[in-house]
């Protein structure tokens, strides 16, 4: 749990603190709702069905903000709007996600015109994680081949990924052997 919070939330703090700060959030408030937030990541049993740490934790403290504003006797109704309304800029929007999902799948289609020792590697390497030493040991071959194929498939990947970006700006002409497209 401790690993996935200096991953997933540290990171993100100071761009929290600093969205209160603009809120005109008085700093030991700040520091407590932060505390608050916290505490509530600490008292789950699991964070396996958290997609976005940061996003996740932007919305506790978020709504915790909004909860203290409602408890005021005087709380100005343009803060509590505000923050109700907030969207978290670093979460994607829906299009973003689109976009994402439909450049994974073209990656995925470039990744199946390798060959398949050249694929698995990459795929082991690039999208799985494995270190080129685990990649090695399992393949039974050397580091220096995965390292080789590794380099030939993202390359391979990148080219295929560049004609498509010629082709969808209907420039198809082919580029001289060796060259890629800026």
């Amino acid at each position: 749990m401790a690993q996935w919070v200096a991953r997933e939330i540290m990171p993100h703090e100071p761009r929290l603190r600093a969205w209160f700060v603009k809120r005109r959030i008085a700093p030991d408030v700040v520091d407590e709702l932060m505390q608050d937030a916290y505490c509530r990541i600490a008292m789950l049993d699991t964070v396996d069905h958290i997609d976005c740490g940061h996003a996740y934790f932007f919305s506790i403290c978020r709504n915790l903000l909004a909860r203290r504003l409602k408890r005021q006797t005087v709380a100005p109704f343009e803060a509590i709007s505000e923050i109700e309304s907030y969207r978290d800029s670093g979460t994607p929007t829906p299009e973003e996600q689109v976009a994402a999902r439909m450049a994974f799948e073209r990656v995925r289609a470039l990744l199946g015109q390798l060959p398949e020792r050249c694929r698995r590697i990459v795929e082991l390497r690039k999208i799985e994680g494995w270190s080129q030493k685990e990649i090695a040991a399992h393949m039974g071959i050397t580091e220096k081949a995965v390292e080789k194929q590794v380099w030939v498939g993202v390359r391979a990947i990148r080219e295929g990924w560049d004609r498509l970006e010629r082709e969808a700006d209907g420039l198809t002409t082919p580029l001289p052997a060796g060259r890629r497209a800026s």
